[in-house]
């Protein structure tokens, strides 16, 4: 299996389909002189992408030399965008997937085992049999007067 580059280009001022009907055949060529194995270009609502398939052990050539090449770094050059509509990257382009599958995650923690029960032990308490309490003689009460406003 290959090692996948893309090349992403956004439109600007001009479109980038414009752009490569202009450089696409000479990439296209100057990749296929550098030992790519697989090409294709996709178009997007904001630009294009140029994904580019280069052996991954190769002797001569491959993405660095592709990459370094006159025609190809005077066609980046020429980007809609110059500043921000020019990206690369290994992978696929746009909402591909990734080359290696994602490790398994974790158990969740619902799925560890029960910690046993904690022993409940009932004990009642008598409150009012423990407290003793002073209780006022009858005849010993106090009644304080009404107030007249």
């Amino acid at each position: 299996m290959g090692e996948w580059w893309s090349i992403e280009i956004a439109d600007g001022e001009f479109s980038a389909a414009s752009w490569k009907d202009t450089h696409g055949r000479d990439l296209i060529r100057t990749a296929l002189e550098y030992g790519a194995e697989d090409w294709a270009w996709v178009e997007r609502p904001w630009g294009v992408v140029l994904e580019l398939c280069f052996p991954e052990y190769q002797a001569v050539g491959g993405w660095e030399a592709f990459r370094d090449a006159p025609l190809v770094k005077a066609a980046l050059d020429a980007v809609p965008d110059p500043v921000n509509g020019l990206l690369m990257y290994p992978g696929r382009g746009g909402s591909s997937g990734a080359r290696k599958p994602r490790k398994p995650k974790p158990a969740p923690a619902a799925a560890a085992a029960a910690l046993p029960e904690p022993e409940v032990r009932e004990e009642v308490i008598d409150l009012a049999a423990t407290a003793l309490l002073p209780t006022a003689p009858a005849a010993e009460s106090v009644v304080y007067p009404a107030r007249v406003a």
